[in-house]
């Protein structure tokens, strides 16, 4: 009776993966990159693949251009493209003029509270962010070109959910 029982509980406790490359593909980008940041926001806000990757592009000029720390000079050091990666600075406010909320899920010494779980996170669109990684969930469903979970083990740092 456990094995007929665990049939039907293991889909409630893991989390469904669908490829997905956020249009990539088809907007003629060719090769590895960096690029999750871009992937996770196309999927997640409904957007051309090429136009979240423009959009990031002058975002990391222009903190390139008006801001005076560190990322900003590594910025301008190694070119404002998202295919070389995107820094939270930068795409946190991006992520927030699309609509979507930060909503924090693990506190600095708190452990992790949350996994990459369809049974722990919320239903709706949302954009995840893990350890050097962002990928998108729809309704429980990771959409990524890989699955980030880890068997269901991956901590969540927090979420960005469309209102």
């Amino acid at each position: 009776m456990f094995g007929f029982l665990k049939q039907f509980l293991s889909p409630l406790h893991s989390t469904r993966f669908e490829w997905n490359d956020g249009g990539r593909l088809a907007a003629g980008f060719q090769g590895g990159a960096g690029d999750c940041v871009v992937r996770a926001i196309a999927i997640a806000a409904n957007k051309t693949y090429l136009e979240v990757y423009e959009d990031l592009r002058e975002a990391n000029a222009s903190y390139a251009a008006n801001k005076k720390n560190r990322l900003a000079r590594s910025l301008h050091a190694r070119g404002s493209s998202p295919r070389n990666g995107n820094h939270r600075d930068v795409f946190h406010d991006y992520i927030l003029k699309q609509g979507f909320t930060w909503v924090p899920t693990m506190q600095v010494g708190g452990g992790c509270q949350m996994h990459l779980r369809a049974d722990e996170l919320p239903h709706g669109k949302l954009i995840v962010r893990l350890s050097k990684h962002l990928t998108a969930v729809i309704d429980g469903v990771i959409h990524d070109t890989h699955d980030p979970s880890r068997g269901g083990k991956r901590c969540v740092y927090g979420y960005y959910i469309k209102q």
